[in-house]
């Protein structure tokens, strides 16, 4: 399953998803060894260390220093990993509404940190962007 590649199918049949907890990022010392027990959502190493994105609840539990409270919206279509212009044309909307967006490439869909405070709005862009893509396209 390589997921789709058409810009235009993919906005047409995205759905957006608002997942319920508020997540954070956090980042550990390079040669740090991640701690037991920690249910983070996503780790990426980079030189400057390694990125976790997880909880806030987790990351209070835990004393881990963290930033950016943020939501997460799951784009429910199947976008390819060399699919074109998809995450520009959902940023460029988001940026249009004076939102910054942290997304994330899964296999099988792409994933969105927006400001917690800003959810409801960037679910409301998404939801445009879709049904102008679908009006155009009918």
């Amino acid at each position: 399953m390589s997921g789709e590649h058409d810009l235009q199918t993919l906005l047409m049949n995205m759905t957006a998803r608002l997942a319920p907890d508020v997540y954070v990022f956090a980042t550990i010392p390079p040669d740090s060894v991640t701690p037991d027990g920690i249910e983070a959502l996503m780790r990426f190493h980079e030189a400057e260390g390694t990125t976790l994105i997880l909880t806030r609840e987790e990351a209070m539990a835990r004393h881990i220093d963290h930033s950016f409270a943020c939501r997460m919206i799951t784009l429910e279509v199947h976008s390819a990993l060399e699919a074109v212009g998809f995450i520009a044309t959902i940023s460029a909307a988001l940026a249009a509404q004076g939102m910054g967006v942290n997304p994330v490439a899964g296999y099988f869909h792409d994933h969105l940190f927006v400001p917690q405070d800003r959810a409801d709005d960037a679910m409301a862009a998404l939801a445009e962007l879709s049904s102008a893509a679908a009006k155009t396209h009918g």
